[in-house]
């Protein structure tokens, strides 16, 4: 190209790679400082922790037993659990709560440290798709509100785990839900029997 040996060519792109990322940095720092509103979309997601999504397993004791929550993805219509992007500022259980919220209304009480992880695929609005790490929290069901910011995008369903684990396409998804039902049938059984 210039002429020059090749380690001296790869060296001077590394340079103007180098010069052009310091350039595109303090572009999103001046963005971020005059908060542009057309670009302010662009800082904040650049400024969220790659890739990692956080979900919330819902659960909830039924007569005829334990129950996990499942929504669909608003694109594919795949059944999943509530998830959604780190918030900026707030610990990742706080995250789950506010999905299960916004995605079927639900309320309870969230555990603070994560239950499980696993790979999944997050689909986005242009047809593309990411590989994702994510982070499940388990929320003990209290509630669920007749009305949410999401209301209506989704199906929302109570299942039985088996029926889950069934309706799972995701390996990691079911692999946690496996998990999760053998450590309620190892409690149900290790519970001291009420006295007569």
């Amino acid at each position: 190209m210039s002429g020059l040996p090749a380690v001296f060519e790869h060296n001077a792109r590394s340079v103007r790679f180098s010069v052009f990322s310091r350039i595109a940095m303090a572009t999103i720092d001046s963005i971020w400082v005059f908060n542009t509103p057309r670009l302010s979309d662009l800082t904040s997601l650049l400024r969220r922790p790659a890739r990692l999504q956080i979900a919330a397993l819902c659960y909830r004791d039924t007569k005829k037993g334990p129950e996990v929550l499942r929504v669909t993805s608003r694109g594919k219509g795949r059944w999943i659990l509530p998830k959604g992007w780190p918030e900026l500022h707030k610990p990742a259980f706080e995250t789950a709560v506010i999905e299960a919220y916004e995605e079927a209304g639900i309320v309870g009480q969230p555990e603070k440290k994560p239950y499980a992880r696993f790979r999944s695929v997050k689909g986005l609005n242009d047809g593309l798709s990411i590989r994702t790490k994510v982070l499940v929290f388990r929320i003990k069901f209290e509630k669920q509100l007749d009305t949410f910011p999401e209301k209506g995008q989704r199906q929302i369903a109570w299942l039985p785990i088996a029926e889950a684990m069934e309706k799972a396409d995701e390996p990691g998804l079911r692999k946690v839900l496996k998990r999760f039902r053998t450590e309620l049938e190892n409690k149900r059984h290790t519970r001291p029997k009420a006295a007569a």
